[in-house]
Order: C-alpha cells, then sequence, then structure tokens
C-alpha cells in the first residue's frame, strides 16, 4: 500500500528535496505551495501524513492544522510540523492545536522519513 503524503512550503528548493527522498521510499506526493492549496488538496485526496512549515504567506500552517483537527473526516491525517520556527511558544502552540510532530529545519532527511515511517505505523 502506499501512503500519501502532502508536502507544504512556500520554498521550491524544500519541495523539490522532499518530493524526491519521499518518493525513493515509495511514497505517493502531492505539494502544496501555500496553507489554502493545502487545504483544497486535504479536502479533495485521501492524504496520510501532512509534511507542513508554519510560516507561509495567506494562511499559515498553524491555520491548516487548525482546519485539519477541525473537520472530523480528516481526523486520521497525521500531521509534522516541518519549520525554521522553533522557540519554545511556537512548539506549545503547535502541540496545544494537535500536531503530531515538530521537526525544526534543517533536518536530516533520514530523521524525516524515521518520522514519517513513525507515525504511519501508529496510523
Amino acid at each position: 500500500m502506499k501512503y500519501n503524503i502532502l508536502i507544504v512550503d512556500d520554498e521550491p528548493n524544500i519541495i523539490m528535496s522532499l518530493e524526491y527522498i519521499l518518493k525513493k521510499e515509495n511514497y505517493e506526493v502531492h505539494i502544496a505551495r501555500d496553507g489554502k492549496e493545502a487545504i483544497n488538496i486535504v479536502k479533495e485526496s485521501t492524504i496520510d501524513v501532512v509534511l507542513l512549515d508554519i510560516a507561509m504567506s495567506n494562511v499559515d500552517g498553524y491555520q491548516v492544522l487548525s482546519f485539519i483537527r477541525n473537520d472530523t473526516g480528516l481526523k486520521n491525517v497525521k500531521v509534522i510540523f516541518l519549520t525554521a520556527k522553533y522557540i519554545k511558544q511556537d512548539i506549545e502552540k503547535a502541540y496545544s492545536l494537535g500536531v503530531d510532530k515538530y521537526i525544526s529545519k534543517p533536518s536530516t532527511s533520514k530523521n524525516i522519513i524515521a518520522e514519517i515511517n513513525n507515525l504511519i505505523k501508529h496510523h
């Protein structure tokens, strides 16, 4: 079974590198370049894990996370924040909104894959 991963980031280089490593691991990869696009994709596609940046224009990562957590049809979607924001208040806010994992950028491909695999095993 192929799992569906949604990468949400406004930085093209990050999207390209994540897409490459995830496809190599045999994941089905979807891409959103902002929060609004991410919300549309999770509404219309079956997504297992969302790799989500916080700092984006228009709709930020917190808003996307809140949308996912407030939609009962999406209760099984796992959300990982992959972000450069790494102050205590950001981390606490993320967990209070229901994020499954918080990873700071930069992070190794190996670490990101391990965290995704760990979440999927408990899916």
